[in-house]
């Protein structure tokens, strides 16, 4: 096994300085075949709006991208990488690539080390293959990935795959030495709080960051300090990684400048960025069709894209999976009674360039 990749540095502090990472979706044509224009123009969208990395094979990519009569897990990843690669050239801003990961260990494990090859500097790992496992053995399949490729966390909600992860076995993971940040996707406060306090007891606060991933609870995360016991055990979620930034990521990026900038003027304009947490999770409660236990999560976010143009239409490799009874009404109403979230000018502006760079290589 070749020797363990650490951090780069100036990811950390990036990690730190508090990043838009959307969940990249996978752009697909009427036959189910990879769009490969639309998937690279998606790509150029989250750099151009200000998103400083993208999670590529991750729930929202589909996980069946794996499947080999697809065989689109290395494909994806490295059209992705080329292209955010391209783009940091072109602008000399550096991006923190992360690489979806699950399956057993040694699927993980070929996972990651693809993901090694192809220039990501970290994986997103899944636990969700391994429902029955114990906590020992979690940890174990955990420290054999990091020893491939620094590790995000991932507390995936059980709805979508997940399984619970109790503050002993988070408290457990945070002594792996190539954990960089955790991304808390439990929609579940209890849930959130069991991480948070992992992260504070295990005095890692500095090297690890947190990251939410409750699309259902964005905002509050983001404005929240957690504190247990003193100043000298708080934490706070950098940034996000989230499904929900996938679309409208323009307006993501300058909702999180305006929490940074509230926390650091001490809370000004903070009723008002509550007020847009409301908005948010709303809009959410549409795009991730929660009315059908998220049936139509992904299908609501093609949707949107569909809409601006960056997809050709919202197809999903599940020719049975689309849009849930009712949520396209709700999409319609999000839209209308939130037009101040949508980015689709942004989008309107730069479409045509997206497409013909993406055509052109």
């Amino acid at each position: 096994m070749p020797t363990r990749m650490k951090i780069d540095e100036t990811i950390r502090e990036a990690l730190f300085g508090g990043l838009v990472i959307p969940a990249h979706p996978l752009a697909l044509t009427a036959e189910r075949k990879l769009d490969e224009r639309r998937q690279v123009a998606l790509t150029r969208y989250y750099c151009d709006a200000g998103a400083g990395g993208i999670a590529v094979g991750v729930h929202t990519t589909q996980f069946a991208i794996r499947a080999p009569e697809i065989g689109l897990f290395a494909p994806v990843l490295k059209l992705a990488s080329e292209t955010m690669r391209s783009f940091e050239s072109e602008h000399g801003k550096r991006l923190v690539k992360i690489a979806g990961v699950c399956g057993a260990t040694s699927q993980a494990v070929t996972e990651a080390e693809s993901a090694r090859q192809l220039g990501y500097d970290a994986c997103l790992l899944s636990l969700g293959a391994l429902a029955h496992a114990s906590r020992s053995e979690l940890i174990e399949h955990c420290r054999v990935v990091a020893e491939i490729i620094p590790v995000f966390g991932f507390y995936l909600q059980p709805a979508v795959g997940g399984r619970v992860l109790d503050y002993d076995f988070w408290r457990e993971f945070l002594e792996i030495e190539n954990v960089v940040a955790i991304k808390v996707a439990p929609f579940n406060r209890y849930h959130t709080l069991d991480v948070a306090r992992a992260l504070a007891d295990s005095g890692r606060q500095g090297n690890v960051a947190l990251y939410t991933g409750n699309d259902d609870n964005i905002v509050a995360d983001l404005l929240t300090e957690f504190r247990f016991g003193g100043a000298q055990r708080s934490v706070h979620f950098a940034g996000g990684l989230l499904g929900h930034w996938a679309v409208w990521t323009k307006r993501a990026v300058e909702l999180l400048d305006a929490v940074i900038k509230c926390r650091q003027d001490g809370g000004r304009n903070a009723y008002d960025l509550l007020a847009r947490s409301a908005e948010c999770t709303d809009a959410n409660a549409a795009l991730f069709d929660v009315k059908h236990n998220f049936e139509g999560c992904i299908a609501g976010l093609h949707e949107v894209l569909r809409r601006q143009g960056l997809m050709a239409g919202r197809w999903c490799l599940d020719p049975h999976e689309d849009l849930s009874p009712g949520q396209m009404e709700e999409i319609d109403r999000i839209y209308e009674q939130y037009p101040h979230l949508n980015d689709d000018d942004f989008v309107a502006q730069n479409l045509e360039r997206w497409l013909l760079r993406s055509e052109s290589g």
